[in-house]
């Protein structure tokens, strides 16, 4: 016979010889839930209100998990990575050349682009060990860089600042509305799982482990932590998941080029959703990647021309401006430690 019993902060599972509890926080996944509740149903009501605020949407849940792996890759490398976009850019053009010259759907193109990025991510991952510093900013900045200038250099192969055309598309329903909808809640579900992935690994032991590590690594490599070990797995998993964006973009957009994605400029705006959200936490990434797309289309919709030069004036003028970030607001009222402190290494 099993009898269970719910309280407002434990559900208890009793059978014959055993018992199961659950404790239960309210407080901790009250709000979570409400948040992605309302998330889920925003696709819906702006079809109907406003078609144009989907497109803006997708484009803030993409640019949000390219933060949330960031924002983990910061936390366990001790090290900030300047050049995200480029496993963006290994991602998308590995998903558009099989995509043009081999016929490949979305879904045979990902496993191809995921392990790709992750083999790149190895090749670079010494660098997490052995540089530091401005060192370390440098190589991670020039990175895309030096990817983008091969584009620019091999155009047979990756067309130059025009890119590549003809991808297949991520959805083909024959109806055009539907599939806008269906790659809204897709760009969705794929940003919820990063946040929910990272948030679970970040209050595991690893992430504890990752703390310490990101605190002092003297300390961590004293009571006996593997910390080459932790960076180097950090930083693989993380661009991984960031090359599964670039996938995304190239199949939703049907085309890819790195004049898009391997600039400063895409890479500036992945950095300061991750730092005007919360300075690379994990919910205050995905607040922060709202917010900077938002405001992006706002300033283009009513300010027009100045938009370029006035709205990097405007994210930089809060960056200073909110120390602990837009999330930090919230925590300062309904204060909760739901992460360790991240100290960035300079």
């Amino acid at each position: 016979m099993v009898s269970y019993e719910i309280k407002r902060d434990r559900i208890t599972i009793r059978t014959k010889n055993k018992k199961w509890e659950w404790v239960i926080e309210p407080r901790y996944w009250r709000n979570s839930l409400i948040w992605v509740g309302l998330l889920f149903i925003f696709p819906a009501v702006a079809y109907f209100v406003s078609p144009g605020l989907i497109n803006t949407m997708i484009s803030a849940n993409l640019l949000a998990a390219i933060a949330l792996p960031m924002s983990l890759m910061t936390l366990g490398t001790g090290r900030v990575n300047f050049g995200p976009n480029f496993f963006v850019g290994i991602g998308g053009y590995v998903a558009a050349l099989l995509s043009i010259h081999l016929g490949m759907g979305p879904l045979f193109t990902l496993p191809f682009a995921v392990a790709v990025s992750l083999f790149a991510a190895l090749i670079y991952s010494p660098l997490v060990i052995v540089a530091r510093g401005l060192y370390y900013v440098l190589i991670s900045l020039l990175l895309p860089g030096v990817f983008f200038e091969i584009t620019v250099i091999y155009t047979n192969i990756f067309k130059g600042d025009t890119g590549l055309f003809g991808i297949k598309p991520l959805v083909d329903t024959g109806n055009a509305k539907i599939n806008f909808i269906l790659i809204a809640y897709l760009s969705l579900v794929i940003m919820v799982a990063f946040l929910w992935g990272i948030n679970k690994t970040v209050k595991s032991r690893y992430g504890l482990i990752m703390a310490a590590i990101n605190d002092d690594e003297e300390v961590a490599h004293g009571i006996g932590v593997n910390i080459n070990k932790v960076k180097v797995i950090t930083f693989i998993a993380a661009s991984g998941m960031i090359g599964l964006i670039g996938w995304f973009y190239a199949h939703y957009f049907s085309s890819f080029a790195g004049q898009t994605y391997l600039t400063f400029t895409f890479m500036l705006k992945i950095f300061l959703a991750m730092m005007i959200g919360g300075r690379a936490t994990m919910f205050g990434s995905v607040v922060g990647a709202y917010f900077v797309t938002f405001l992006e289309m706002l300033m283009i919709r009513y300010i027009g021309a100045i938009q370029p030069v006035l709205f990097p004036v405007i994210l930089l003028i809060l960056l200073f401006a909110l120390p602990e970030g837009i999330f930090g607001l919230y925590r300062k009222r309904r204060y909760r430690e739901y992460f360790p402190t991240i100290h960035v290494r300079r």
